[in-house]
């Protein structure tokens, strides 16, 4: 097969993050997880308590993670621990993972961008943040970080372009609130990967195949899937044995033809960084009906069934 099929010079069915990495940087780049110990305003009062109903980082927070830990050792372990899994590695990123992390005083957001940026294995910081989390402000450290040769990206969930679903998964934010944050982002040209759960309440398939239109059309440069999981410890967890006909849990032949369809109507210019959620098997508060499937394997079943059907991101766009 060409390997120039498509305009992403790859033949692989969709905008790859990886092959985007190599394209751009010559290698891959591995994001190494740290928790700062930040917290978000739909969790300390500010807008809310007791954060999303689905959240529960330590199921997705490795294990070399702990906001105790100080930086450089979160970071020490986190490239021990992928030097292993992925040896090809040659690039890290400090992936400020956990909760909101714009949410402080910008004296102290310097602080820790910069405890991170000194570890000489470092080529840049990912900071995952809401949209309400997001200003001018925070957005000129940011800059200025990437003016001294750092690689340097958002992540923003966005989680879902209705209102009614986000009041109800208790985000604390609009939709109108995500695209003032990504368009006032746009204006400082900090690359953005933005992140989508499909299945939360008052979805249907057919408001989520909706939302492939309207997140095309917004300034961002990535996006990761998400299918609606539910995890122990969460209300979502208490609120699905209750409530369950307010969810969608995708079955795995379901999904696989969900995330090829949106991924037809959607923007070819967005780079595809993750199409599935994973937790491990401990965190589920309900049998996974998935199975011990992991994430590469799906990601194979999916590519192979997008060129089985000759199907390629932004077929119909």
């Amino acid at each position: 097969m060409d390997k120039n099929r498509y305009f992403w010079e790859t033949n692989r069915p969709f905008n790859s993050y990886s092959e985007y990495c190599k394209k751009k940087y010559g290698t891959r780049l591995q994001k190494v997880s740290i928790d700062a110990g930040f917290t978000c305003p739909n969790r300390d009062g500010s807008k809310g308590f007791n954060g999303c109903i689905y959240c529960n980082n330590k199921a997705f927070n490795p294990s070399y993670c702990d906001a105790n830990i100080d930086i450089k050792t979160q970071i020490d372990e986190g490239i021990t621990f992928h030097k292993v899994r992925y040896r090809k590695a040659e690039k890290y990123i400090a992936y400020f993972q956990t909760y909101s992390n714009t949410y402080s005083s910008l004296e102290n957001l310097k602080h820790l961008y910069n405890q991170a940026l000194q570890h000489p294995m470092i080529s840049g910081i990912t900071i995952a943040t809401r949209p309400d989390c997001i200003n001018t402000e925070i957005l000129n450290v940011l800059k200025e970080i990437e003016q001294q040769n750092y690689i340097v990206n958002l992540e923003i969930g966005i989680e879902a372009c209705d209102n009614k679903t986000l009041k109800e998964i208790n985000r604390g934010h609009t939709f109108e609130d995500t695209i003032k944050a990504l368009y006032i982002i746009k204006d400082f040209e900090i690359p953005v990967c933005a992140h989508l759960i499909f299945g939360l309440p008052y979805q249907t398939k057919e408001s989520m195949m909706q939302q492939a239109e309207i997140i095309s059309k917004l300034p961002i440069n990535s996006i990761k899937f998400h299918q609606l999981q539910i995890i122990k410890d969460t209300f979502l967890a208490k609120d699905y044995i209750e409530n369950p006909c307010k969810y969608h849990l995708f079955e795995l032949d379901e999904y696989i033809q969900f995330i090829i369809e949106f991924l037809e109507k959607l923007n070819p210019n967005i780079v595809i960084e993750r199409l599935t959620g994973e937790v491990p098997p401990r965190f589920f508060a309900i049998p996974n009906k998935w199975g011990l499937l992991r994430n590469y394997q799906l990601i194979n079943i999916i590519e192979k069934e997008m060129l089985l059907k000759n199907s390629f991101q932004g077929k119909y766009i």
